[in-house]
């Protein structure tokens, strides 16, 4: 209750004016494709065209002038590539393939060390070391396309475009030890069905003339996240939020959250849920006593936000959309709202995809790439790198940090799922040295 009347005191989406940014900057030369050189980077970070002129840029273009404490050496290589065109596909009449029938990818989730990627109804798991396929499972002719992957106390979580979640368990064989998923759950269950089918007033309307169970999705399930104390998190086309108990599976919500589609979801620590919506608002839900309740409408964005990321600590959201902007949204220390500090530009397309992961930030784009910000000590973003390779738009993205190679140095895995049916799983290395900062440095959005 103390979380929901601090945000209701003092939520706020206000952020500070700014003159416009400058159009004629030059686009720096692309990166080499799947180098695994190492060069000193000079952070090359072309702007997209302006969509938020009040908005100021987070990220630094003066890279000759910049008043940063390291230099950074960026070093890339996409080291496997999982194109799931390869794979053997038991279904028919899918709707996520292509013309040509080829399947692509509509989502992607690591589980420690493998890789789950969706296309059409199926679910393909891989090794992420050595990219062989371990599992495939949900093959079944009628079940719809796979929006949607979560995790929680080791059973997967998919969400699909007829309207439901399913849930699986990892089974493993016990003499060769081969991994298996099983279908035991499909939400709403049947005994949560059972318990509210009687009661007219359990039912709602989704269309004229037709009335469904309210702990039914009445449209594509696109989002799932689950939350630290284990309370599962869907999103759906429908508007609609919906709150899960891990244990029993049972819905124990229902929100009416926005006005169009919810494209995205992301839950932080302490149980504070964030929406994405193709009403191009950002809403904030925190638990009440009995329910989770409104606590803050962000609304900067121009069009459909699509993607939505929170840092480590859940102090800074993240939010793609199709303005080709990516908003950083911050808490303050002194108080419990958020504010939108800035924009991160480069991309040309938009948004469809956001990972945030130590003190990186990764987005995929309509626009083919990859993108890697980095944060620096003083709170600006650099694009240290922009991968190319995917025929087609990145339309999701995983990250995890690797282990540590001492104080100057990090590396990161990312996989990126393309509408080309490939899965890239590339390599990031990320060195840091000090050296001599400019004292005459300015950076874009702060210029007198």
């Amino acid at each position: 209750m103390t979380l929901l009347r601090s945000w209701l005191s003092t939520c706020s989406s206000s952020s500070p004016t700014t003159r416009p940014q400058p159009s004629n900057l030059p686009d720096p030369p692309p990166p080499t494709l799947f180098s695994s050189d190492s060069s000193n980077t000079s952070l090359d970070s072309n702007l997209s065209l302006q969509s938020h002129p009040s908005v100021p840029s987070l990220q630094l273009t003066n890279y000759s002038n910049q008043a940063v404490s390291v230099s950074v050496s960026v070093s890339h290589s996409c080291a496997n590539l999982i194109n799931v065109k390869n794979v053997n596909y038991n279904y028919t009449n899918s709707s996520t393939t292509t013309s040509s029938n080829n399947p692509i990818v509509t989502c992607i989730a690591i589980s420690g060390a493998l890789v789950y990627a969706a296309s059409g109804p199926q679910i393909n798991v891989f090794d992420l070391a050595t990219t062989a396929q371990i599992d495939s499972f949900n093959n079944y002719n009628q079940s719809a396309s796979v929006k949607s992957l979560a995790f929680s106390k080791g059973k997967v979580l998919s969400g699909h475009q007829d309207c439901k979640i399913r849930v699986w368990q990892i089974k493993i064989n016990t003499i060769d030890y081969s991994k298996k998923h099983l279908l035991i759950a499909t939400l709403p269950t049947i005994t949560d069905r059972f318990y509210r089918f009687a009661l007219p007033h359990n039912y709602v309307p989704v269309r004229r003339h037709k009335k469904r169970l309210w702990i039914e999705h009445a449209d594509t399930v696109s989002g799932l996240a689950v939350s630290s104390d284990e309370f599962i998190v869907s999103v759906s086309w429908d508007k609609c939020l919906k709150i899960w108990r891990a244990k029993d599976l049972m819905c124990v919500e229902s929100v009416k959250a926005h006005e169009d589609a919810i494209n995205a979801v992301a839950v932080s620590a302490d149980g504070v849920v964030y929406t994405g919506s193709a009403d191009s608002r950002i809403k904030v839900w925190a638990r009440g006593p009995k329910r989770y309740g409104l606590v803050a409408t962000l609304d900067r964005h121009r069009s459909a936000v699509n993607a939505l990321a929170l840092s480590e600590d859940g102090s800074v959201l993240f939010s793609g959309a199709c303005d080709r902007s990516i908003l950083v949204w911050e808490r303050e220390d002194s108080a419990n709202h958020m504010s939108v500090t800035g924009a991160l530009r480069g991309h040309t397309g938009a948004i469809l995809c956001l990972r945030s992961v130590s003190d990186l930030v990764v987005s995929g784009s309509a626009d083919r790439t990859v993108r890697i910000w980095r944060r620096g000590e003083d709170g600006r973003f650099w694009c240290v790198r922009v991968l190319e390779g995917h025929e087609k738009g990145v339309k999701s993205i995983v990250a995890v940090s690797d282990e540590e190679e001492g104080d100057c140095s990090s590396s990161v895995t990312v996989c990126s799922g393309g509408l080309d049916g490939e899965v890239k799983v590339w390599r990031v290395r990320i060195s840091r040295k000090p050296f001599r900062s400019n004292s005459n440095a300015r950076h874009l959005g702060n210029q007198n």
